[in-house]
């Protein structure tokens, strides 16, 4: 299986970059999060040759404005189903709970939103944020916006639903790095503090994040 960055804060040559995270879970048609702006969201996504009517999903880790930019992404899609944490404002919710082509589906708890594909469910305590578990034949790899509710929990959540492989995505802060010991795949993207010391501890397993890459998990 195959995921797509579409928006970070570094990029490779013909994309663009900015400040703010976006992937896509291919095979499973899930975009997960939408970036910092909606024209440089496009802009790759056309660059990727992907075509937004064939998003199935978008899933949004958490309501701040470098990963809900580019949210008006559904303009372009066909029927999609957006997954928000049930903490989401009621005025960001309330643009969508009547939208033609978005079906809106608050989430609270950790539940599968479709065959192999998990969500944590909202955690953290001031900031609440998902993150996505997506289960292949090498295990599972979890994908995070910025980890705010802390990567450790977030991997502790993980867990419950097997081995965790691999993890994608904003780190934040993150400093418990033993924890990332024995994982197959490791990729700090956008709001990561410590990616120089990541790659430095696990060279053969860390892989540099740009719009534009594909990642094989």
């Amino acid at each position: 299986m195959e995921l797509k960055i579409l928006y970070d804060n570094e990029a490779m040559e013909g994309f663009r970059r900015g400040f703010g995270f976006s992937c896509l879970v291919e095979k499973k048609k899930i975009l997960f999060d939408t970036g910092g702006d909606l024209g440089t969201l496009l802009f790759n996504i056309r660059k990727s040759m992907i075509n937004p009517r064939n998003i199935d999903k978008i899933v949004l880790s958490h309501e701040h404005g470098d990963h809900t930019g580019g949210i008006q992404i559904v303009e372009y899609c066909g029927d999609v189903e957006l997954f928000v944490p049930r903490s989401f404002s009621s005025r960001f919710k309330s643009r969508f709970a009547s939208h033609p082509n978005v079906k809106l589906t608050e989430v609270g708890e950790a539940e599968e939103i479709c065959k192999g594909v998990f969500t944590t469910g909202q955690l953290g305590r001031f900031i609440k944020e998902q993150s996505l578990i997506v289960k292949t034949g090498n295990g599972l790899t979890v994908i995070t916006g910025c980890s705010h509710p802390s990567l450790e929990n977030v991997l502790k959540v993980a867990s419950r639903f097997g081995d965790g492989k691999g993890v994608v995505g904003g780190f934040h802060g993150f400093k418990e790095l033993e924890l990332l010991r024995g994982m197959d795949l490791i990729v700090p993207c956008h709001c990561t503090v410590k990616k120089r010391e990541i790659l430095s501890l696990y060279p053969e397993s860390t892989m540099k994040c740009f719009t534009g890459c594909r990642i094989e998990i």
